[in-house]
């Protein structure tokens, strides 16, 4: 027989394994955000759940695994150097069921993450964002983004297939979202660390949250096609901070998408078209981050919130940040960073205003977040011109 390695199952944040005794193995995986009990008769259970991801991490003599190992550990690594592996079902998104793996193997314990695509939305996702992470770390020296080791399908019972990938995991870094802090009942980040203590963020602390997000996101923005990380929500859950002592680490963890604002021709020719074209692209890009940075939902689940004012300067700030991060563009004048500045200071406030309306549109109209950004818009553009002015 072949060998393979002890498995444990578990359910964060509890310590206790899961067995085929516990009733949570019997208990249906919310399939959506809305999941109810009329549905769980058509949900798969956890203990199927478990018994699937088995099969991923054991096919091929636990291929993917020792693969995985060797370029984490660069080190060539054997089925038989895996004693344990132990895997913890997260939490339950809108397109994932993500669980975390540990693989005890020699005298080391090293973790991933296995994304687990179980609904139909989940599926249809999947795979295009395996292929984004691959591309985008092919693609950008700087990563902020999971290294991906594998993709592959399961069928579970029904005929059910299930889909998933490995990736790394970002040890030590949590989710957070805008909550109410019962305190002084005013709105702040609480950062989502289940295993120690959830714990809220200063301002100072949440505009550098804000800060790097948009750093990230501009960084893995091509100039010169227009393609973006899209769509991206931080109601999601898809950025993830590391708190050591007061500094932040961010990362992004989910590439649903990257595709351009618009369609690029494919006839540019160098030339003031062409800066033309790129500064006013990159414009849209900058407003566009700069109303979806100011959303949220309350506790990740629920309704849509507005962050405060200080996100649009620390959005601005990362944004410049982003763009000192690039090579020279050649079809530039100058630096991207320089000429961008000027683009953006012969702006008027009317322009901003017009541009963050067409980027409105933009988003689907039955999207929830169209009434809260419709609500605060004008705010929104005030504030955006200040602090611009007071930048530039």
């Amino acid at each position: 027989m072949p060998y393979t390695p002890l498995f444990s199952y578990f359910v964060s944040p509890a310590e206790t394994p899961v067995t085929q005794n516990s009733a949570i193995w019997r208990q249906p995986l919310p399939l959506s955000r809305h999941f109810s009990g009329e549905n769980a008769a058509n949900s798969l259970r956890h203990g199927e759940y478990f018994l699937a991801l088995r099969t991923f991490c054991e096919n091929d003599g636990c291929e993917v695994i020792c693969r995985a190992l060797t370029r984490r550990l660069q080190q060539g690594v054997k089925p038989q150097d895996i004693r344990e592996i132990h895997i913890c079902l997260e939490k339950h998104g809108e397109f994932y069921h993500p669980a975390r793996l540990e693989v005890l193997a020699g005298h080391q314990k090293i973790a991933f993450v296995l994304n687990v695509a179980v609904s139909q939305t989940g599926i249809e996702a999947i795979n295009r964002e395996y292929q984004c992470l691959t591309k985008l770390n092919d693609e950008f020296p700087l990563s902020f983004l999971p290294e991906v080791y594998g993709f592959g399908e399961v069928e579970s019972t029904g005929d059910r297939k299930i889909r998933l990938f490995l990736g790394h995991w970002f040890d030590g870094y949590n989710e957070f979202h805008v909550s109410r802090d019962p305190s002084d009942k005013k709105n702040k980040i609480l950062v989502w660390d289940d295993r120690r203590i959830r714990f809220y963020l200063s301002l100072e602390q949440s505009a550098d949250l804000s800060r790097q997000a948009a750093r990230i996101l501009t960084y893995y923005y091509n100039v010169e096609s227009f393609e973006q990380i899209f769509s991206w929500h931080h109601g999601a859950g898809d950025f993830v901070v590391k708190i050591n002592n007061a500094d932040l680490d961010l990362n992004l963890i989910s590439v649903r998408g990257y595709a351009p604002i618009f369609k690029n021709s494919g006839q540019m020719e160098n030339g003031e078209g062409d800066v033309e074209l790129i500064l006013q692209a990159l414009l849209i890009f900058f407003l566009n981050l700069s109303v979806r940075m100011r959303l949220d939902r309350y506790d990740g689940v629920g309704d849509i919130v507005w962050a405060d004012g200080p996100a649009v300067q620390s959005t601005l700030d990362g944004f410049f940040e982003g763009l000192a991060l690039k090579p020279p563009v050649p079809s530039l004048p100058d630096s991207l960073d320089k000429c961008f500045r000027y683009y953006l200071s012969v702006c008027t406030a009317a322009d901003l205003s017009e541009l963050c309306e067409t980027v409105v549109k933009t988003f689907h109209r039955r999207a929830p977040e169209v009434r809260v950004v419709k609500r605060h818009l004008k705010e929104h553009v005030e504030e955006l011109n200040r602090v611009i002015r007071q930048v530039l």
